[in-house]
């Protein structure tokens, strides 16, 4: 089984280490000690720009007000 999970990293020492949340290491029955692979993928800093807006239409126009 695998699963994906976003963590952040720390510095410790002259390392950097992440933990793996609790309801992952259950979900995946892992124990302490035990070999993992790790693949590890950059996220972007800011999501600014992910979502494009479109113009809006007359469609979209909110009635609810409207006396």
């Amino acid at each position: 089984m695998s699963s994906v999970t976003l963590v952040k990293t720390r510095k410790v020492g002259g390392s950097l280490v992440v933990t793996i949340p609790k309801n992952v290491v259950q979900s995946e029955q892992l124990a302490q000690d035990q070999f993992i692979e790790v693949t590890i993928t950059k996220t972007p800093e800011s999501y600014r720009g992910i979502l494009k807006m479109t113009r809006f239409h007359k469609e979209d126009k909110l009635d609810v007000h409207d006396y």
